[in-house]
């Protein structure tokens, strides 16, 4: 068994298997302060409890062929649960982060905390059954939340723009830790989607990440040389003042705010009100009030003028907000996902557009875009890495 004082070099040890997919022990030996009988005995260990697997043979380079090494993809299982506005997704993860399957609710006005504890039950429940797992093959659930959060006491505390009641202070790690008996994990969904997207993006050399998501409200966050950065309190991206002397949105937040041109809510209601004041649309048979973003997309896509530059319009005050977080943040690689961003290929083309043209890059620095890869399971992916990378192997 390994010694007390060599259980971080353990998990490093099994973090580094897990990155590189398959590794000998001689491209560990390069990596870790450890002599070559500690490296075996740590190897053997790590095989003997199936925590990882020998997966094959190596190249020869003039002698006996190395013997390889990956993760068990089946010695636990992950969840990974995003809560949103929106819409909420609970996945299924095995060990080396491939999804298993994974569903997905809309919160509407009835998803009160308590019948959401019991959905992902529920859920839970089903993807156990459809896979013949036992509750105990789970290693725990990490959950990526909208903020403002509690990290360290599991707490999501004073959201705003739920539909249902009750959202305020709400214990969600013990909820679903007394729940589903597992295990639970928290952070804000924007640092656990940016954890996905980086794991998705693993062996690119990418020093310095910016994700934005764009969805009822704004969130972002930024990783440098692979560490989130964070602040002494959640930051309300979406408050960064783009248009001084502008209006707020809701009498809520800061005048001029970045959501007020660019979130979905925003968008919706100036939708709305050109539908009051009789501008022609597609969606001018529909009562202004019931328009969901569903609704917004589908005519976009269908060609609607007026909902197409109200699309534009907010895609390039994104643009706007974007070059101002470049100036700041220096990032390599900015990462976009969320609903505004997926509602449309021109939403990005507009964004992008217009962040380069307002910002000034040297011939040492200019940044790329990219979609998120992992789409609407960024933030669960993020999550269940979250997990795994917290566990004490």
């Amino acid at each position: 068994m390994i010694a007390r004082p060599q259980a971080s070099i353990r998990k490093q040890v099994y973090q580094r298997i897990l990155e590189l997919g398959t590794v000998s022990k001689a491209d560990l030996m390069q990596e870790f302060p450890l002599t070559s009988s500690s490296m075996t005995r740590l190897l053997d260990d790590l095989v003997a409890q199936h925590i990882i697997q020998i997966s094959g043979l190596g190249s020869s380079t003039g002698g006996r062929k190395p013997i390889l090494f990956q993760t068990n993809p089946t010695y636990r299982y992950l969840l990974g649960l995003e809560i949103s506005r929106i819409y909420s997704t609970l996945a299924l993860y095995d060990m080396q982060l491939n999804l298993i399957t994974s569903t997905r609710w809309h919160m509407d006005a009835q998803m009160t905390p308590q019948h959401f504890v019991e959905r992902v039950g529920v859920e839970t429940q089903r993807f156990l059954d459809n896979y013949s797992l036992q509750s105990d093959s789970l290693l725990g659930i990490g959950i990526g939340a909208v903020g403002p959060l509690n990290r360290e006491a599991g707490l999501i505390t004073q959201p705003e723009f739920f539909k249902a009641e009750g959202w305020d202070e709400v214990p969600i790690c013990e909820l679903l830790k007394q729940k589903l008996n597992i295990p639970a994990v928290l952070d804000n969904g924007s640092n656990t989607a940016l954890l996905g997207e980086n794991w998705a993006l693993r062996g690119q050399n990418v020093q310095h990440l910016l994700y934005v998501h764009t969805g009822v409200g704004l969130r972002a966050a930024m990783m440098s040389e692979g560490r989130l950065i964070r602040g002494a309190a959640d930051a309300e991206i979406g408050q960064m003042i783009i248009a001084k002397g502008g209006t707020n949105f809701e009498d809520h937040g800061n005048h001029g705010a970045w959501e007020t041109f660019v979130s979905v809510r925003a968008l919706q209601q100036r939708v709305r009100d050109l539908l009051k004041k009789g501008h022609a649309s597609l969606l001018q048979h529909k009562q202004p009030e019931d328009l969901t973003f569903a609704d917004l997309t589908e005519a976009l896509h269908q060609g609607d003028a007026l909902v197409n530059e109200q699309f534009i319009e907010a895609a390039a005050y994104l643009g706007l907000g974007l070059a101002n977080l470049i100036h700041v943040l220096h990032p390599d690689n900015i990462v976009l996902g969320g609903p505004l961003i997926e509602a449309h290929p021109l939403v990005l083309e507009t964004a992008i557009f217009t962040a380069m043209q307002n910002i000034n890059t040297g011939r040492s620095y200019t940044p790329t875009f990219s979609v998120a890869k992992l789409g609407e399971h960024a933030v669960a992916a993020g999550a269940a890495l979250m997990l795994l990378q917290e566990w004490n192997v």
